[in-house]
């Protein structure tokens, strides 16, 4: 769909006219890719690095703790490019060291290559460059070790002349072929010219346009939406951080522009029109991300709810199994146990199990070491499901103690799932000796 593309020249985020002149300073790079990914990656780019004029290796390092990043510029070994997925980076960008020597160290899924052409043939070196290789002769060549491709039309960059259309579509037919993504900048000027890029399995990486305000991001998500209602809304599913599913709402251009430009939930009431979610309840929401299904005939929002929930019963979700029609029971697990741990008022949880923990550091440790000791020693699957969960519930309270959520903890989980380098996961030598003393 639409990739933003935040260029980052001496900490700054700047627009170049075909990569020289520059053309405008849009500012610090991390409010933009804050705003920017509720909509999907964006991708950073550091010049200062990529002409080998300095380095912004710093800042974009910080940003990857904030959102889903594509990183590129100046990664010319696979060392360097393992170091930025090791950083958090959800893709690297390789230009000039996209050669099979470099990329076949490097997880397939995970790498774009960076093909800048002139007229259908690779430029290099800053685009000053022409070489006699065709971008078709490249990807064919490179297929093997590249999940996807970024193809620069560089006569149009930065120039706002449009999408190149067929060479485009011949592009995008031979990277399906090749089972490549295929990413198009270089004049794309509208959400229409989005749209048409989408269609033909194709996302477009969008700076100029965006930065100088003739392209909404939201108008490109809407430009790809269909519906099949007489009404003409797309259903909506909205989520929390962690996935679970809390009610069903429509949207329209209208709303969606809305929420995005307001980063809250809103959505289209058929009753009411516009429905900014809480305005009336205080139950509002900070929209994290919005995605568009396979078909582009529904979108899921993602939510970070405040307040009591989602339904208007009062419940976190919609949904009612075991017939509780206040949809208190409608949600179970870890998520329950948070609810119930966060929701939690000083007079109810006095006297309670949990209040003496959370007053009492030490024994809330004690228990955690008990808990974790008595786990390991098990082995069968029943008694193993019974320490587990005691370790769990007084993890959360640690958790709840420090202001941790479930979705904090998830999200270091993911961030450590991009990595590429191992540690050797031994014991402490202390918990080692221990182990064998039990043992014993």
């Amino acid at each position: 769909m639409l990739i933003n593309s935040i260029d980052i020249q001496g900490g700054r985020v700047v627009q170049l006219k075909q990569g020289e002149e520059l053309v405008l300073d849009a500012g610090l790079p991390r409010p933009l890719l804050e705003q920017f990914n509720v909509l999907g990656e964006v991708a950073v780019i550091d010049l200062d690095a990529a002409k080998g004029t300095g380095s912004n290796a710093e800042a974009i390092g910080e940003l990857l703790g904030f959102g889903r990043c594509r990183v590129g510029g100046g990664i010319r070994t696979a060392e360097a490019a393992r170091r930025w997925l090791d950083a958090g980076a959800h893709k690297v960008i390789l230009g000039t060291a996209a050669v099979p020597e470099v990329l076949s160290q490097l997880p397939r899924e995970r790498v774009i290559a960076a093909l800048d052409s002139r007229d259908g043939r690779i430029v290099t070196h800053g685009w000053r460059t022409a070489t006699d290789q065709t971008v078709e002769a490249q990807l064919q060549r490179l297929a093997p070790y590249i999940g996807g491709a970024l193809v620069t039309f560089v006569e149009t960059e930065g120039t706002l002349a449009g999408l190149q259309h067929e060479r485009a579509a011949a592009l995008a037919k031979q990277c399906h072929a090749l089972g490549i993504e295929l990413t198009i900048a270089g004049g794309v000027r509208s959400a229409a010219e989005v749209a048409v890029l989408d269609a033909m399995g194709a996302d477009a990486q969008v700076g100029m346009a965006v930065y100088q305000g003739l392209l909404n991001p939201a108008d490109a998500m809407c430009a790809v939406m269909r519906s099949d209602r007489p009404d003409g809304l797309w259903p909506t599913v909205v989520c929390d951080a962690r996935g679970l599913a809390m009610g069903l709402a429509y949207s329209n251009a209208e709303s969606l522009r809305a929420a995005y430009a307001e980063r809250k939930g809103v959505y289209w009431s058929r009753k009411r029109g516009l429905w900014r979610k809480g305005e009336s309840s205080g139950n509002a929401q900070r929209l994290l991300r919005i995605d568009a299904d396979c078909d582009r005939d529904a979108l899921r929002f993602t939510v970070e709810q405040a307040g009591e929930g989602f339904c208007h019963t009062g419940a976190m979700t919609c949904w009612q199994p075991g017939g509780d029609r206040h949809g208190r029971t409608s949600i179970g697990g870890l998520s329950a146990l948070q609810a119930r741990l966060r929701g939690m008022t000083a007079g109810a949880s006095q006297g309670s199990y949990t209040a003496r923990l959370l007053a009492d550091s030490a024994l809330l440790g004690a228990k955690l070491r008990e808990e974790a000791a008595e786990l390991a020693a098990e082995s069968a699957a029943a008694p193993v499901s019974e320490e587990a969960a005691d370790l769990l519930y007084f993890a959360m309270v640690k958790m709840l103690a420090a202001g941790v959520r479930l979705e904090d903890v998830e999200r270091v989980l993911d961030a450590r799932g991009l990595r590429l380098t191992r540690r050797s996961g031994d014991a402490k030598p202390a918990f080692v000796i221990g182990e064998r003393e039990n043992q014993a």
